[in-house]
């Protein structure tokens, strides 16, 4: 399938600001610019960095532009559907602790088809609201073949083409079907220290899993989100 113009600009936008040409808090070149230096129309040019805000690489600022993102923001787990922008729902978030290697419950390794005691590598976030305090912890696991193939993975550093975008290019894999499996308990010590609770409170937790173009799975992430907080609405036709 061919590239679109526009995603292509994104695309460039994309690759010099993960090669550190617009640090974090810098501005990137305007609607106008992009336009001149693509020879495209502004309009084209500004669909290229809705992608990049759309993707929570960039932000807006009054008086300014579209600035580099200089606080991550993802997701919570699940609720990935087809049409819906990344960022959809996305939140601030903090790092917690350094990318491991280490064997999930076995939850999740059934959901990543992995044997007992099997290694996969795990990143765990906290997403935040906006006060700062704890909404949500994600653990997010990847099958050894995965984390092998993309060692930034293994990284603290922010991955600002995305981890998706960054797992299809150094393995060809994508996500086109997810399952989301949700449920109640209480919360372990550490996810309680986590998300700012006391140990054995009521937390809802969503299993969601992205399997790739021949049904692999490619990642699985377990949210865990206070009983307090949590809130699921569907809207579908009746």
């Amino acid at each position: 399938m061919a590239v679109l113009k526009y995603e292509e600009i994104a695309e460039s936008l994309r690759t010099r600001i993960a090669a550190g040409e617009y640090a974090p808090g810098e501005v990137i070149p305007s609607g106008r610019d992009l336009a001149e230096q693509w020879s495209v129309s502004r309009a084209t040019a500004i669909k290229a960095v809705d992608v990049l805000r759309n993707d929570g690489v960039v932000v807006a600022k009054q008086g300014t532009g579209f600035v580099v993102t200089e606080t991550p923001v993802a997701r919570p787990a699940g609720a990935r559907r087809a049409g819906s922008a990344r960022i959809l729902g996305g939140m601030p978030f903090l790092r917690i602790g350094a990318p491991d290697w280490a064997e999930p419950s076995a939850r999740v390794a059934t959901a990543l088809g992995l044997p007992p005691g099997t290694l996969a590598l795990r990143r765990v976030r906290v997403l935040q609201l906006p006060d700062g305090s704890p909404n949500s912890c994600v653990e997010a696991w990847f099958p050894p073949e995965i984390g092998e193939r993309a060692p930034r993975l293994t990284e603290t550093a922010p991955i600002a083409e995305g981890t998706t975008r960054y797992v299809r290019r150094q393995t060809g894999r994508f996500p086109v079907e997810g399952v989301d499996v949700t449920t109640v308990r209480l919360a372990t010590a550490v996810e309680a220290e986590r998300l700012g609770v006391d140990e054995g409170s009521a937390v809802a937790v969503i299993l969601h899993t992205a399997l790739d173009q021949e049904g692999r799975p490619l990642v699985c992430e377990e949210g865990v989100t206070p009983a307090s907080l949590f809130e699921q609405v569907d809207t579908y036709a009746m």
